[in-house]
């Protein structure tokens, strides 16, 4: 099978520039239609609020010095490749600049999101190479100076950037923050007004009337692209928008009703696992808009909500193993198999890594502790061991499968859990679909 195209399902399918027009004023898809396009915005909202909660302030980048382990529960789905540093930039108070080290051929990268979660820039061995390099980040219509060179402009007033910085084995850990301090953002600090409901509107129990009061506030805050208009007609009966004016007691007890059922069907959908790709051959891809969304806004709300941050493709790509009915879970007191043909591992220019999660009660997913300490295993991974005919076999499981298969064992709880497989800087093989990864089989 090849040159494939991936995509998200249902979520996606609702809210395509052709469905926005589908309904009149059918209140309850109004409401579920407008929570998924606000969504992002209050992830995004709430996940600044938590990060900067101790009092931090914007513009000022804060790193994280060791790689994370079994311990590091702040953060769903987390890696263990590579150092993380980030900021939250206010760039209403002028621009700032950001540099970096001299990185050679080490793998880093710093994201920089819009608060829509689309990624506007990559800056990174793959766009600017490995030497040491200057940017001025700018407000979407800040004065700068005209013959100012590097100069990335925001859509968006205010930013997330998120840097990432490669560790190579346990070894280079020393050499890989000497390379992450390097890394520098400097401009105007401002204190972040921490607002209780930037954290509490996205909550499950969350009231619709919370949710899209905050939502009109942050609207406001980053207006919308143009490009958005169509759907912010259709949503505007609600009263919401970057200068609407939000009343919940406008409407009858019929339609609050309505639109707390919308609310409601739009949490179901972006949580639901079948939303998150298309299974081939017992993976979920990610979709060809990930981190650059333009009216993607359904597969937009199933990533704010479940992947947030994800990088765009060209940077990264990110596939999970199905599972037996498409919730990507497994059971870890079995023993599973990951058999790659000759010369057919994942085929990037960075790296690629198999990172295995504990699968929470409550859908989050952590590592888990093990006696290798291991929690991904990918390319980098020492002393893997390929079989006689030049083949190569993962094992995934909670007990140990044995001197013979150790070295290729990646250990799993007792109990459920899900993966990840991360490709970093992917080939146009595995981008257009012309290499799929193997299936994940039971072993006994």
């Amino acid at each position: 099978m090849t040159r494939r195209k991936f995509f998200f399902g249902t979520a996606a399918a609702l809210l395509t520039p052709a469905a926005a027009f589908a309904a009149a004023l059918d209140l309850r898809v109004l409401a579920r239609d407008a929570f998924i396009y606000v969504l992002p915005l209050l992830e995004m909202a709430a996940t600044r609020t938590k990060l900067l909660g101790m009092g931090a302030s914007q513009n000022t980048l804060y790193s994280r010095r060791n790689l994370a382990d079994a311990s590091s529960r702040s953060v769903t789905s987390p890696n263990n490749d590579t150092l993380y540093s980030a900021a939250w930039l206010d760039l209403t108070a002028g621009p700032v600049d950001v540099t970096f080290p001299e990185f050679g051929q080490r793998y880093f990268s710093l994201q920089l999101m819009d608060m829509y979660t689309n990624n506007f820039a990559i800056l990174g061995a793959r766009t600017i190479g490995g030497r040491a390099a200057k940017f001025i980040i700018a407000a979407p219509n800040d004065t700068i100076v005209a013959d100012a060179r590097n100069v990335v402009r925001a859509p968006t007033p205010h930013v997330w950037a998120l840097g990432r910085v490669l560790v190579d084995g346990r070894d280079d850990l020393d050499a890989a923050r000497a390379a992450q301090a390097g890394m520098m953002i400097d401009g105007p600090k401002v204190v972040l007004k921490l607002r209780p409901e930037s954290a509490t509107a996205v909550a499950q129990d969350a009231k619709w009337q919370d949710v899209f009061a905050e939502a009109n506030r942050l609207l406001a805050e980053d207006p919308p692209p143009v490009t958005d208009l169509a759907m912010l007609q259709r949503i505007a009966p609600l009263g919401i928008g970057p200068d609407a004016t939000f009343k919940p007691d406008a409407f009858s007890d019929s339609e609050r009703e309505q639109i707390a059922a919308g609310v409601a069907d739009a949490r179901a959908l972006v949580t639901d696992p079948r939303n998150r790709g298309v299974a081939v051959q017992g993976w979920y891809y990610p979709g060809p808009t990930l981190g650059v969304w333009g009216q993607d806004y359904g597969a937009r709300a199933v990533v704010a909500h479940t992947g947030l941050a994800a990088l765009p493709r060209d940077e990264a790509m990110y596939m999970r193993p199905a599972g037996d009915d498409g919730n990507a879970i497994y059971d870890g007191r079995k023993m599973w198999r990951i058999h790659f043909a000759p010369g057919q591992l994942p085929p990037v220019s960075g790296f690629w890594s198999l990172t295995m999660y504990e699968r929470t009660a409550d859908g989050q997913s952590f590592f888990t502790d093990n006696a290798l300490k291991r929690y991904a295993i990918g390319n980098r991974t020492p002393g893997l061991k390929t079989n006689d005919d030049g083949t190569l076999d993962l094992w995934i499981g909670h007990d140990d499968p044995g001197e013979g298969r150790r070295a290729n064992w990646l250990p799993a709880p007792a109990g459920p859990f899900t993966m990840t497989l991360r490709a970093y800087l992917p080939a146009r093989s595995l981008l257009n679909g012309e290499y799929l990864l193997p299936p994940m089989t039971s072993a006994g």
